[in-house]
């Protein structure tokens, strides 16, 4: 796998992992923005672990989980799907590094919309999934998509659940960060100052991007 390969592989597998965990995170954004529910300190904290975690442990927990022996793992295999040390590793280790900023994000954009306009129109009988896709999701979106692109930015830069989980395979599983890593470790000087630029300028721009839609607060 060439340098320009990592790199696009590497992409490819971020915006997978981000499109993932987009759905789920906003649901659970929105719940811990606007629901008081038994549980919600616990949902809150497994969700926000993964920032406090060394990424190692994250993704030795994965592979625990998802090995042969695991208890999602024994019933992966069953079905003929291997995961551990696949591309399906990388982006699963992905997604959930990246969720955490997801929720953070988008809970904050569901914070920040005026509660008068949903309550406005529940009073005008509007069901809730109405009220949700009507008020609440284009309001807090920009918010939404800002963590979006954060996620995307972390998984494009995570290295320690990938490496443990998936590996640093040639052709099947290196990422940018694992490269970089690898290209040093061996002396590949050049290779390695490639692939850093590449991963800095990515990530600069999605930064950047959603620097300017974290900017636009709903009325």
């Amino acid at each position: 796998m060439d340098l320009w390969q990592i790199t696009w592989f590497t992409v490819a597998c971020a915006s997978g992992a981000t499109a993932i965990v987009l759905p789920p995170g906003v649901a659970v954004a929105w719940a811990l923005a606007r629901r008081r529910f038994t549980g919600r300190t616990l949902v809150e904290t497994l969700v926000s672990l993964p920032l406090v975690m060394p990424p190692v442990a994250t993704g030795l927990i994965l592979l625990m989980l998802l090995s042969r022996r695991g208890a999602i793992g024994r019933i992966l295999e069953s079905a003929g799907i291997e995961v551990v040390f696949t591309w399906k590793a990388v982006v699963l280790a992905m997604a959930v590094m990246g969720l955490p900023l997801l929720v953070r994000t988008a809970r904050a954009g569901f914070e920040q919309v005026n509660q008068r306009y949903e309550q406005v129109a529940s009073t005008l009988g509007a069901p809730p999934s109405r009220i949700f896709f009507s008020i609440s999701l284009p309001l807090a979106w920009p918010s939404i998509v800002a963590g979006a692109v954060l996620a995307f930015a972390r998984a494009l830069g995570e290295f320690g659940a990938t490496i443990i989980v998936a590996g640093s395979i040639p052709g099947a599983t290196r990422t940018l960060a694992v490269a970089i890593y690898s290209y040093t470790e061996t002396g590949q000087d050049r290779q390695a100052g490639v692939l850093l630029v590449a991963s800095a300028s990515i990530a600069f721009l999605a930064l950047w991007y959603a620097n300017r839609l974290a900017e636009r607060r709903p009325a």
